[in-house]
């Protein structure tokens, strides 16, 4: 009777356990992009409702600054004065690189925004792609 296993038997073990995560590693990665993407699309996407939810909610012209390292959210007092009112983290933080930035936008105590067509981010990282378009009314599609 045997109490233990053998060095070959502890050898293949790794082996085939070596093999499993060589073939897991891409996957795990893709996985990991494509949850980078998605959730610095939704922040792009979440800052640009909640800045015509602020200009509706305020009734003041809202400005939404749009750069890679930030999102920045800040009320208009006079044409020379804003007060910040959120900043969040930009898509640059998931280590996602996006197009269509810096862009500042300006949104009216409507909730529309003001001197402002159509606009598309798009968003990348490794095999991971989404794109954020928002329209010249405010609303926000991911896709």
């Amino acid at each position: 009777m045997r109490n233990g296993i053998t060095l070959l038997e502890l050898l293949i073990v790794l082996v085939i356990a070596g093999v499993l995560a060589t073939i897991a590693l891409p996957g795990i990665t893709g996985l990991h992009d494509r949850l980078a993407v998605d959730a610095a699309a939704r922040a792009v996407a979440a800052a640009h409702t909640r800045a015509r939810i602020a200009a509706l909610a305020e009734h003041r012209e809202m400005l939404l600054t749009l750069t890679a390292d930030s999102l920045l959210l800040s009320a208009v007092e006079s044409p020379i004065d804003t007060i910040e009112r959120w900043r969040g983290d930009g898509p640059a933080d998931h280590d996602v690189s996006v197009v269509g930035m810096p862009r500042r936008v300006s949104f009216a105590p409507s909730g529309v925004t003001m001197g402002f067509a159509n606009a598309t981010y798009s968003l990348t990282r490794g095999s991971a792609r989404k794109q954020v378009i928002v329209s010249r009314y405010g609303r926000v599609r991911v896709q």
